[in-house]
Parts: structure tokens; sequence; C-alpha cells
């Protein structure tokens, strides 16, 4: 039993998306809460995320950001499958992509640090080197920072978690490696899209480019199918060559969107995998969002996903006036389903968004001519509705808090 809430310092790595959610309700119940991030300042970029259904709006109206994240929207529109001539073949349906409100990483980043930036104490450029957890408490050390003491930490901190590592041991005991690699960058708007998005298939390969901030830029993303690679995952040098030499030659507007590559300010790259654990709660420790379940950047779930945890962790830790055996307890029977749920989702779509056959890429793509005149018009997009619906907030309340 952790006492009065006001007196409990709780301590999240990760100020990316999940992070500043689950500080955002947990200063609402009264906790002491401190936020580390190992980049030296927010991080810009990444690709577009989206929100759908009555789940993650109505989380969104409880937190009071729907209107920043509405105002900052990507709007974008149809996304078009096309031909190495640039053809368009097939227009996939809006919703499969946008949501019902779409926002960039990046600025969903800013926004959620602007509404808790007040409250929270936030520290850039550091991060949890080794915890010793005991009786009353864990002594958390940092990379640069002097040790502290805390009642909670939370990892909020991605497929790569160092809480996770710290608390539940190494990453390979929990990330599934789905057979794809991905890239995104920011690259100069050459196409002159309008709200809309191009995308180009081969036999094991994707290249997508959509427009953003208002036409003034796009970003590139590439999929591609490929074990797990040989390369340090902060050498990014290293990575732009894997990806250059993967996707050179392969038609389209593909070399052009290679050469922008090396200059861009926001390159990202990684494996696609998801995260499964038994349990994402140990002692005082706990894991949210990718940290915990990551159901895969093709899922469409990952944004929205880790926003409902931030609110029910929080939500189970006011509920049990601070009490985190039962809390954390709680916060996992809450989730269990519907993270389930959302990682089902993601799996498979590599083969259906990555074909690795020639057979399959044009059965596929035969079929999305198709997708107009059939009955299934829009299933995958309605698919995707119904798994992000797939669970019911609790109405959390603030409880009494002890004198």
């Amino acid at each position: 039993m952790l006492g009065d809430m006001t007196q409990t310092k709780i301590l999240i790595s990760g100020a990316s998306v999940a992070g500043p959610a689950l500080a955002y309700w947990l200063h609402r119940y009264g906790y002491r809460v401190t936020v580390v991030e190992k980049a030296p300042d927010l991080r810009g970029g990444g690709y577009a995320v989206d929100f759908r259904g009555d789940v993650h709006m109505t989380m969104l109206r409880r937190m009071g950001v729907l209107a920043d994240i509405e105002r900052l929207r990507t709007r974008m529109g149809a996304t078009w499958y096309v031909n190495s001539a640039g053809k368009r073949l097939v227009k996939m349906p809006d919703d499969l992509f946008a949501g019902d409100v779409e926002i960039l990483r990046g600025d969903l980043a800013q926004v959620l640090y602007q509404a808790t930036r007040d409250d929270t104490e936030y520290i850039f450029g550091d991060s949890i080197s080794s915890a010793e957890e005991d009786a009353d408490g864990v002594t958390v050390h940092f990379e640069r920072g002097d040790p502290r003491r805390f009642d909670l930490v939370i990892g909020a901190d991605g497929v790569h978690s160092k809480v996770r590592s710290v608390a539940f041991g190494p990453e390979d005991r929990y990330v599934k490696h789905l057979g794809l690699h991905c890239a995104i960058f920011t690259a100069p708007n050459h196409l002159g899209l309008s709200y809309s998005g191009l995308a180009y298939s081969t036999p094991g390969k994707v290249v997508s480019v959509y427009s953003a901030r208002d036409n003034t830029e796009t970003k590139a993303l590439f999929y591609f199918a490929s074990p797990a690679a040989d390369y340090h995952r902060h050498d990014v040098a290293r990575q732009k060559k894997i990806l250059a030499e993967t996707f050179r030659g392969n038609g389209w507007e593909t070399d052009p969107l290679l050469v922008t590559m090396w200059d861009s300010p926001d390159f990202y790259f990684d494996s696609v995998s998801q995260v499964h654990m038994d349990t994402w709660t140990r002692g005082r420790f706990a894991l949210l969002g990718d940290a915990a379940w990551c159901p895969s950047s093709l899922s469409g779930m990952g944004t929205g996903l880790a926003m409902v945890g931030a609110y029910v962790l929080a939500g189970e830790l006011a509920t049990a006036e601070g009490d985190h055996r039962t809390a954390f307890a709680a916060y996992e029977r809450e989730l269990r389903a519907y993270v389930r749920g959302c990682q089902k989702q993601g799996e498979g779509v590599s083969r259906l968004m990555v074909p690795e056959s020639p057979v399959l890429a044009w059965f596929l793509r035969l079929n999305f001519k198709l997708i107009p005149y059939l009955p299934w018009k829009g299933l995958m997009a309605k698919s995707v509705r119904k798994t992000a619906s797939a669970y019911t907030l609790k109405p959390y309340t603030t409880p009494t808090r002890r004198p």
C-alpha cells in the first residue's frame, strides 16, 4: 500500500505518446510524476497515427485534447496504388488509413507534452541505467543524473524498452520479429500530392508517399520482407545503406526518394515486431504501450491502444488508492482481451501488405482493382474499426484523497 497519492512519486520512462498520456491522468489523480526521456528533446517526424471509433474518441474527449488534435489533423484523403509508370490502379478506402482523426506522431507528442509540462517534471537527455526494488520503493540509477527514489517505475519506452530489460529481462524473450523492416523519413513534395498518398508494391516490398503539413512536405514510407538484420539500432548510416541497397532500381519513384533520404533530418528504421508478455507488471514496475504489447506498426492500433492503456493504468491506481498490487492486477485483467484483439489485427497483415511472391502480389493487385465492385468493399477498414471499438472505457473518477 503506497498511502497518500499526493506523496506517491512515479517515474515514467519515455516521452513519446504513452508516457505523457499516463502522466496526464496520474497528475489528475494527485500523483507526483517524473518523465525521463533519452532524446535531448521531443522527437518530431514519424508517421501519421490515427484514432477511430467510440473508444478512442471518448478517451480523447475525456483528456481534453481532441480539439488540439483536430486542429493539427492531416486531413488526408485517398491513397492510391500505382503501377511502375505511376498510373493509378485502385483507390483504397480513406478510413483504412486515416480513421476518424489522423495526426503526425510528432505533433501528437507535442500536444500531450503541452498538456502535461506544467504539472510534470520532464528530464530530457537521460535514461535509466539500473534500478533496485526494496520493500519501500525503487532506487533508480540514471546514465547522467544522480540516483533517485520512486514508489513506482513505469516503462512507456517502446519496443526496445529499457525498463523492460531492467525489470523483466532481455529483449529477445519478448520481441517477435514479423519478417519485415520499415523506414520512414520526411521528403520534399516533388509529386505535388494534395492531401493524398500513393503506394507502389513489388514482391516483398512496398513504397508509399503521402503529403503532410498542408502539402508542404511528404512522408516516405518503406516496408520490405527481411529476416532480422545485422545492424546496430542507433547506426543510422548503416540503416540508410541497408535501405538504399534493398530498394535500388525498384522502379516508380523509389530512386528519387532514396536520394532525398540521405539528407533527411528524421530518418527512422526498425524491424516490424510484436511484443508478447505473460505479465506487464512485476513488483513496483509496470509496462505500457509498445513496451508491453506492441501490436506492430501494420496493425493501425498502436497509438490508440497505448493511450487507452494509460487511461486504464492510471484509473486503476486511483481506484485502488495507490495499492499498486491491486491496481496492477486489475490493469492486466482489464486490457488483456483488448490487447490480444489488437495484436491479432497486426498478425498476417505483413503478408498482405508486403507479398513475398509475384503470384500473391498479382492476386492482391487484382483484388484491389475489384474492391469498388465487390460486396466486401471496405472490409479491411471495418475490421480495424471493429477491433478498435472492442472495449468499453470504465468511468474512473477521482477518489477521496487521504488527509
